[in-house]
């Protein structure tokens, strides 16, 4: 009977859900369509029907009712004449139920503040039930409850829930704190209590929740965070997304209140060394000991340490933050290591490149060496958004530098032949841009941006007039051609702001074309009235000038457009005729004024510069939406300045944990000892341990070291010791300067040097067996000097494989390696293909097919006192003489100081030679690099090039050595073109047979 009784119900419920389904169905074409939009196709005028259904004991007709009511809600009907009913099911024990239910009551609550009321009871229940998912969902309705009355009985269901074993419900609590002190802000105190309280937590659930609510109550106070800092930067990876965004904010916040600028003295490993090998009489005659260097501190490595491998997370805002970090935190040297991150993000949706290009167009302007090697990154593509080519376009302008431009040149070619006006105008601003920040393609640009002027495309021609405008004004005197070529378009263009540029070009340098000025007046007079405002203006101006140096043929021309313009519906037109006629027609009421119109109009202007849009938005931080919007938005916290001085850094040592109020049990004192130790373990005891164990692998590096032959085993120890000798490095940076770790660091150095040298003569051993003996025996400066080389050389052989290396960029195989050449091929022809000429050479100078990365000392750090230069050959054409071979440059400051006036001095050079030095190099920070290119006519010979590196204060003798291969250029060229040059040399050919038929005989 029981199983017949209960198929018949299962029948009756079928039943009713089947005639609810026909009521849904009526509005939709199909059956399957009914199912699928049933909750917004119900029948909404029978809500008599879902009282009797809420109020009957069915729980699927109740579950049925409020899915319709939801419905309802969701597309804007008014069921507020459901709430009585609604809120009696408030107490049922279907959690479906219960979670529509509070769905319900959250959007009514504040209408229906009197019978909201009623539940709270019911809430207050809810908050001790067994099942944590219910506790969790009545203090999320309750807090949701727009009542200011039960704002007391919200305080206290938070403290209750702050102090759950749910970690669920401590978080679940932590959100509504934040909903409390939106809805009374006086509540702040008691909030900043349990905020204190919470941010002791050691589950990762609650974290991110908590520093959440800190941020939105009491984000000034740092004190909370001083005792939970290093939890918090330990317990980082394993935290939520989005609570890892939130947290890394705030650590970056309070980082910049707590830590001294690592920017300003980065050479801290440099000054250790040289410390290490000064001798002590030295240190001895000076009696004091020297200035400290700057020493990272632990919790800001420790900061950097647990955020860097966050880079390789899939959510692209935590990616953001982490960059943002490390621009903002990390010196200079280490924050290079998000570009390869920020770049993966590049493959993401349109709406996160867009946010991520213009947090990178902003680092370019400051650093553009951290994407340089990272170029082809940014090229557009035909299915990108206008907005992201634009980010591009801004990003490849702030990238161009000597090395690179015919590259991006070439690119900008095709960009303005795209069908998006606005992309293609953009990239004509961004060719004038490179022509002003780098002098040697000023005219190759402009005569590029002159042949756009025959464009078919009006957009296209009207933004190269403005562009060659504001280029013009560098060196008028030069280009009268081009003024010229501009006055005879003037009849064509129809755009106004091309028309305005045309007229003020011709009216400013009116001396360079004094035979057309006026021509050009008598006709834009006769369109005056038909002519937009911005064009009227400029004409008025033109007469006015014309008016002013050649008064015989335009006085008459000019007072026809002052009549007209006098009656000219716009006020600002009247008021500039008015102004203009007291200045050039002086009468008796015109006063002294009218005497100094020459200076007024023929003033000269100063030349416009042309900056990026991005300039200025270094001053919000990166990642937020101020920086997006570039102006300051509603609750944006300024990030604070470095501190001169560092805070006590006692503060974040954990201790004693604070006593609790209630009766502390015999398990609550082995709960306080624990925590005690976990303090202590995240301050000293790891850094401790750490060194102890370099300093016992080192030792036993140094021993193995002695005892090994130059064979072929010594290598592939000596490798061991390489990659445990970059754990140990980075061990080394996060400890403290005692000595120690001084000793060890000498250690290390020493069993690194001598291993380094069993390596390269193992590998040498089969040329000359005699340099494997006197390898050991170096001097230590020699061994310092070895082991700065062989760490720069051998690191990126040593990188682990990641997910961000699973990028493809094929040019680049480390961020900090070497400036990968990049200046184009067919240089002068690239450039002037800008005119797209068709035209090419027999004879085509190709891009060399392998570059090697070998570089060459051109002066020591240690003689250079700081200033370390190399150089190398990047097989590409000169930019300055055809006949010249191109050399990099990489300049480095390894001292704790700014070097100023980097420059070229005396030259010293053969008879033939020539030399074009590189622009001087005003300042270089401490710990950065530059790259400098210069030009060397070496006369087909291997004669050395001997010149002076001079500085502000020094000047050093260096010599550039160039080898027979780099001398060569390599060319390709047709079949028919190489017989026709072979053809051309057969004397030669001949001479080489007759050498030949000798040898045979």
């Amino acid at each position: 009977m029981a199983t017949n009784s209960t198929s018949y119900n299962d029948q009756a419920l079928g039943s009713e859900s089947t005639e609810l389904g026909q009521e849904a169905s009526a509005v939709t074409s199909g059956g399957g369509a009914a199912a699928g939009f049933r909750l917004f196709s119900v029948d909404y005028k029978k809500n008599e029907d879902l009282h009797q259904m809420l109020e009957s004991n069915k729980d699927s007709l109740k579950l049925e009712a409020m899915k319709r009511i939801v419905g309802m809600i969701a597309k804007g009907k008014n069921a507020s004449e459901l709430f009585p009913a609604v809120v009696k099911n408030v107490a049922s024990k279907n959690i479906e139920l219960k979670k529509l239910v509070y769905v319900y009551l959250v959007r009514y609550a504040e209408e229906q503040q009197d019978l909201a009321l009623l539940s709270i009871s019911t809430f207050q229940r809810a908050l001790k039930d067994p099942n944590q998912l219910i506790r969790a969902s009545a203090l999320r309705v309750l807090s949701s409850i727009r009542v200011s009355i039960i704002v007391p009985i919200m305080m206290l269901s938070i403290k209750e829930a702050a102090s759950d074993l749910s970690p669920y419900v401590r978080k679940t609590a932590a959100h509504a704190i934040q909903k409390l002190y939106s809805l009374d802000a006086e509540q702040k105190e008691p909030l900043i209590e349990i905020i204190e309280k919470l941010l002791k937590d050691k589950s990762t659930l609650v974290a991110g929740s908590v520093v959440m609510s800190f941020e939105e109550v009491c984000p000034e106070r740092i004190d909370l965070i001083h005792k939970n800092y290093r939890k918090l930067c330990n317990l980082l990876v394993d935290v939520e997304e989005w609570g890892q965004v939130v947290i890394i904010n705030m650590l970056t916040r309070y980082a910049r209140t707590q830590f001294v600028s690592p920017w300003k003295e980065e050479a801290m490993l440099d000054e250790k060394n040289e410390a290490f090998y000064n001798s002590d009489e030295d240190q001895n005659k000076n009696g004091v000991a020297a200035k400290k260097p700057y020493i990272m501190d632990p919790d800001h490595r420790l900061l950097l340490r647990n955020t860097r491998p966050l880079l390789q997370s899939r959510n692209a805002a935590v990616v953001m933050g982490v960059a943002q970090l490390y621009w903002h935190l990390a010196p200079k040297s280490e924050a290079n290591i998000v570009a390869k991150s920020l770049v993966r993000l590049l493959r993401s949706h349109r709406e996160v490149q867009y946010i991520v290009m213009q947090n990178i167009a902003t680092m370019t302007i400051q650093n553009k060496g951290m994407f340089e090697p990272y170029l082809k990154s940014f090229y557009v593509r035909s299915t990108d958004p206008t907005q992201i080519k634009i980010l591009k376009l801004e990003i490849l302008t702030n990238l161009t530098s000597e090395t690179n431009i015919s590259i991006v040149l070439r690119e900008f070619q095709t960009y303005v032949k795209s069908q998006d006006k606005q992309f293609a105008a953009a990239t004509i601003q961004a060719i004038g841009r490179c022509a002003t920040n780098i002098s040697e393609v000023t005219d190759t640009c402009l005569n590029g941006l002159v042949y756009l002027l025959s464009n078919r495309d009006e957009n296209v021609v009207a933004e190269s007039v403005v562009v060659i405008k504001k280029l013009l004004q560098t060196q008028p005197s030069q280009h009268s051609e081009i003024i010229k070529h501009m006055a005879k378009l003037l009849d064509n263009i129809t755009v106004p702001m091309a028309r305005a540029s045309i007229l003020w070009l011709i009216g400013e340098y009116c001396e360079h074309v004094p035979k057309i000025a006026p021509d050009v007046l008598r006709k834009v007079a006769k369109s005056f009235t038909t002519e937009e405002e911005i064009v009227k203006l400029q004409i008025l101006n033109l007469g006015a000038k014309l008016c002013l140096t050649n008064p015989k043929q335009t006085k008459l021309l000019m007072q026809y457009i002052l009549n007209v313009a006098k009656y000219d519906q716009n006020y600002d037109i009247r008021d500039r005729t008015r102004f203009i006629k007291q200045l050039i027609v002086p009468n008796e009421k015109s006063g002294a004024l009218s005497k100094y119109a020459k200076k007024i109009f023929l003033v000269q202007k100063p030349a416009p510069v042309l900056e990026s849009p991005f300039k200025d938005r270094d001053r919000f931080q990166l990642s937020t939406l101020s920086h997006t919007l570039n102006t300051k938005a509603n609750g944006y916290l300024e990030l604070p300045e470095w501190p001169e001085t560092a805070p006590d850094p006692s503060v974040r040592n954990v201790e004693v944990i604070q006593p609790i109020k209630e009766v502390v049990t015999p398990l609550g004192k082995l709960k306080g000892k624990k925590d005690n130790l976990g303090g202590k373990f995240y301050s000293d005891s790891e850094e401790q341990e750490d060194s102890s164990q370099g300093s016992k692998s080192s030792s036993e590096s140094e021993s193995d070291s002695k005892n090994e032959d130059s064979s072929s085993s010594s290598s592939e120890e000596s490798s061991d010791s390489e990659s445990d000798k970059e754990k140990r490095n980075e061990e080394s940076e996060n400890s403290d300067s005692e000595n120690t770790h001084t000793k060890t660091t000498a250690k290390k150095l020493n069993s690194e040097t001598s291993s380094e040298s069993e390596d390269s003569s193992s590998e040498d051993s089969s040329e000359s067996d005699s340099e494997s003996d006197s390898e050991p025996k170096n001097t230590p400066a020699q061994k310092k000097e070895k082991n700065k080389e062989v760490s720069v050389v051998k690191a990126p052989a040593k990188q682990e494989v990641s997910l961000l290396d699973l990028v493809d960029l094929s040019d680049v195989s480390t961020p900090v390696a070497l400036p990968k050449p990049v200046m184009a091929s067919r240089l002068a022809a690239d450039l002037e293909g800008l005119s797209l000429s068709s035209t090419a050479a027999v004879i085509d100078v190709a891009t060399p097919v392998f570059v090697p990365p070998k570089s060459y000392t051109l002066l020591h750090r240690m003689s250079g006192k700081g200033l370390g230069a190399e150089y190398h050959f990047p097989r590409q054409p000169c930019i300055y003489n055809s006949k010249m071979v191109s050399v990099q440059i990489i300049l480095t400051n390894n001292s704790d100081k700014e070097i100023r006036n980097i420059r070229i001095g005396e030259q010293k050079l053969a008879s033939g030679m020539r030399m074009h030095d590189f622009y001087e190099i005003e300042c270089l920070h401490p710990g950065t690099s530059n790259t400098a290119s210069m030009g060397i006519d070496f006369c087909d010979s291997t004669q050395a090039a001997n010149f002076l590196l001079c500085t502000c204060n020094d000047h050093f003798s260096v010599t550039i050595q160039p080898p027979v291969g780099e001398l060569l250029l390599p060319v390709t060229t047709s079949e028919k073109d190489f017989q026709k040059e072979q053809a051309s040399i057969c004397v030669f050919h001949s001479f080489c047979n007759d050498r030949k038929a000798d040898r045979n005989e």
